[in-house]
């Protein structure tokens, strides 16, 4: 149980923590991109290779005081490293006010763990592993009904409905168009968003990300210098709508109802 003369404190507690796991989170998306063990080396600059001292590893911080380079050879350090730390913070954060300290709690920031470190490998790579989506699975579907109070078949529905529509949108795709504009990592990946929202909440959650797709492609558009048509990844908008819908869906869904 935790003490509840330190529940006032709690929120601050989890952000802290939220920026450390951010700050792991960066290491587990660099080492996969780079192909290295998550253990060995210990945290160096990438671009030198020079071992990071422990002022140079504090989340947010050093990338503040440093202003963005190595402190050795000026390399500009990466964006993702601060934005993944500040995401982390905040998701920890939101959770703690919503649901308070407990298992609630611990299942979330794992959940939120597995979104973030899959959207950036997206956000490069443009695939979501199946190390990330086949567990999180298990996880979301878990999540779902030993922590947020689904039902078995709510669950199992939504993560079976969000994959059958994510599969169908697939390759109705392909035929039409003969490319594929949906990537199979995010069909995958809606097996763990329709267990953690249950077929009630996905709506709200594919609705969220759409919309936060719509409202960010003008920044990809601007940062694409490729030739070839823009590619923009829908696996870190679907995340962001299944986080979003996780706080707020329950609420939007039954404000939708109550309008109809």
């Amino acid at each position: 149980m935790f003490p509840k003369e330190l529940l006032p404190l709690f929120p601050w507690m989890a952000g802290v923590l939220g920026l450390v796991l951010g700050s792991f989170y960066t290491v587990c998306v660099h080492r996969y991109l780079t192909e290295q063990s998550i253990v060995f080396p210990g945290s160096h600059c990438p671009h030198c290779k020079g071992k990071l001292r422990w002022w140079e590893n504090v989340p947010l911080l050093s990338y503040i005081l440093l202003r963005g380079r190595c402190a050795r050879c000026k390399a500009p350090i990466s964006w993702r490293y601060p934005l993944m730390e500040a995401l982390s913070c905040a998701w920890a954060v939101a959770i703690a006010i919503k649901f308070g300290p407990g298992l609630t709690w611990l299942a979330l920031m794992a959940v939120g763990g597995v979104f973030l470190v899959a959207s950036f490998i997206d956000l490069v790579l443009f695939i979501l592993p199946d190390m990330l989506t086949y567990p999180g699975a298990v996880l979301g579907v878990g999540t779902g009904i030993f922590c947020l109070g689904l039902t078995w078949d709510q669950s199992l529905i939504g993560a079976a409905g969000g994959f059958g529509m994510f599969w169908v949108l697939r390759f109705v795709h392909m035929r039409l168009r003969g490319v594929e504009g949906l990537g199979l990592g995010d069909v995958k990946l809606m097996l763990m968003i329709g267990g953690l929202t249950g077929w009630m909440v996905l709506p709200a959650a594919v609705l969220f990300g759409a919309v936060a797709a719509l409202v960010l492609a003008p920044l990809f558009k601007l940062a694409w210098k490729e030739q070839g048509p823009l590619r923009i990844p829908f696996g870190p908008f679907l995340c962001l709508g299944c986080m979003a819908a996780l706080l707020w869906g329950g609420k939007f869904m039954a404000a939708l109802a109550g309008k109809m």
